[in-house]
């Protein structure tokens, strides 16, 4: 992860598992002129989903590892594997800000986190420390944060695919093999996850 021109935007998610529809809005983000980078952060745990069980984060690391590959641009992020949990993206982003002070960082948040966002633990200074970029999820509309300057809402494409959907298909014994990147699938097999 070495200092480029431009922002790096910060795609947050437990990845459980990473599919295409994480990466087909990961590249929209990195075709933005503004965003020379793009780090998947992965989440030990959801703050808000204390209760899932999640898959160990190391396997979840390298599954991300294996779907970026050596695309230019995207980056796996663990600095949140050494946190307490759950973890809170507002300390992850002190965190970030002081292993890498010369970055310029860009938060991407789902509508559906918007929605959720005045809940976050201190969520308005996350607004001041950053450009917040949210991109379209179905379902879930306009929410009054219009008249925050740095909340920037973006036409990123709307994928309905879902690692929660993925990960049934696997237990009911069907098929989500285009659902991931092939060798993540191999991954998910050979490892007999979910």
């Amino acid at each position: 992860m070495n200092a480029t021109p431009g922002k790096t935007a910060l795609f947050f998610g437990s990845f459980d598992p990473v599919h295409i529809g994480h990466l087909i809005i990961g590249e929209y983000f990195l075709n933005l002129p503004e965003i020379s980078e793009l780090w998947f952060v992965v989440s030990p745990q959801n703050p808000f989903k204390t209760n899932q069980k999640l898959t160990h984060q190391s396997l979840r690391k390298e599954m991300l590892d294996l779907a970026v590959g050596d695309f230019k641009g995207f980056s796996v992020c663990d600095i949140e594997f050494d946190m307490p949990v759950p973890t809170y993206t507002h300390k992850t982003l002190l965190k970030l800000r002081d292993a890498y002070p010369a970055r310029e960082f860009v938060l991407l948040i789902g509508a559906d986190n918007l929605q959720e966002f005045d809940k976050w633990k201190n969520w308005k200074e996350i607004l001041e420390m950053l450009p917040v970029y949210v991109y379209p999820r179905q379902g879930f509309g306009s929410v009054a944060f219009d008249h925050y300057a740095n909340l920037h809402k973006t036409s990123a494409p709307v994928i309905e695919i879902s690692s929660s959907l993925i990960r049934k298909n696997l237990a009911d014994g069907r098929s989500a093999r285009f659902m991931v990147p092939a060798g993540v699938y191999d991954f998910i097999l050979n490892n007999k996850l979910y």
